[in-house]
């Protein structure tokens, strides 16, 4: 099984509100994106998951699938493409109803638009 190295991620509160104020935003129909260069030589990324009426299974299992996503497909294409940027996910209340392949969907779409990534 392949891990997500703790080098790659954001986690700390200070980190989070950094990035959502330099960063710019995007939205998606069940996700926010927040991205910015990244302060570091690689790059990073975060998750941040509303608690809205939801059990603790259900917000583990958003969080496990974006980071996925971001593991197997968002990192790898960020650094082929040499590019060392910051990303945070911030899912809405409708990420709840949204299975895998949609967010990964609306992911790998958002990633096809952005500026930092040449096909």
């Amino acid at each position: 099984m392949a891990r997500f190295p703790p080098a790659v991620r954001i986690r700390k509160g200070s980190d989070i509100r950094g990035l959502f104020a330099r960063g710019k935003r995007a939205r998606t129909r069940h996700l926010d994106v927040i991205f910015a260069p990244s302060p570091l030589s690689h790059s990073r990324f975060g998750v941040v998951v509303p608690k809205h009426r939801h059990r603790i299974v259900d917000r583990n299992l958003l969080k496990r699938r974006i980071r996925e996503i971001a593991r197997r497909d968002l990192l790898p294409r960020l650094k082929e493409g040499g590019v060392t940027v910051d990303l945070l996910v911030r899912a809405r209340r409708e990420a709840y109803d949204a299975g895998f392949d949609e967010l990964r969907s609306e992911l790998m779409e958002w990633m096809d638009r952005r500026w930092f990534v040449e096909s």
